[in-house]
């Protein structure tokens, strides 16, 4: 019988290397709201869901660091995340990002769909998109359970305690 190994956290130094790169491409001041800060919130929104959802966590980790990493500004940018999903497809052409192609073609689709797509059956892609809506309260909405993909995002503590990350701002949590 063919098993295989559970997935792993990206290691420090691919981590690293995938911040550097989209750090690198994010056009946008550091400090915008859209910018490494919310990425390592979303991140950390969506190690804690894939505890409950089973969300591939090296999935979960890429796309808190692409799926915004091409905004061209803070306001209305509709096609950001389809370039996010561009950037992270040229990076595992040049074999720069650490994932194999199936972990690539869940990545895609969430950068692809996190702006305009309300929920979707895989839970990793909904665990990704539930990450990212729970720091909506860094910009100053409130997050509506009803648009939440996830049971395990729509538990009361886990939108009160992202919303406490998402107003203190708080850019980083321990790896």
């Amino acid at each position: 019988m063919n098993q295989t190994t559970p997935p792993v956290l990206l290691s420090t130094e691919e981590r690293q290397a995938v911040l550097e790169h989209t750090t690198g491409c994010f056009a946008l001041p550091p400090h915008s709201p859209h910018g490494p800060d919310h990425w390592h919130r979303v991140r950390h929104n969506g190690l804690l869901l894939a505890e409950t959802t089973g969300a591939n966590p090296r999935v979960i980790e890429l796309f808190a660091f692409f799926h915004d990493s091409c905004r061209e500004t803070d306001g209305w940018d509709i096609e950001h995340g389809p370039r996010g999903a561009d950037l992270a497809l040229a990076a595992f052409t040049k074999g720069r990002l650490p994932a194999s192609q199936a972990e690539l073609d869940l990545l895609v689709v969430a950068c692809q769909g996190h702006t305009v797509e309300r929920s979707h059956a895989d839970p990793t892609i909904a665990t990704c998109w539930d990450a990212d809506r729970l720091d909506l309260p860094r910009v100053g909405i409130t997050v509506n359970p009803d648009y939440l993909c996830t049971t395990a995002a729509r538990d009361p503590q886990v939108i009160a305690a992202a919303e406490a990350r998402a107003k203190s701002r708080e850019p980083r949590f321990p790896e």
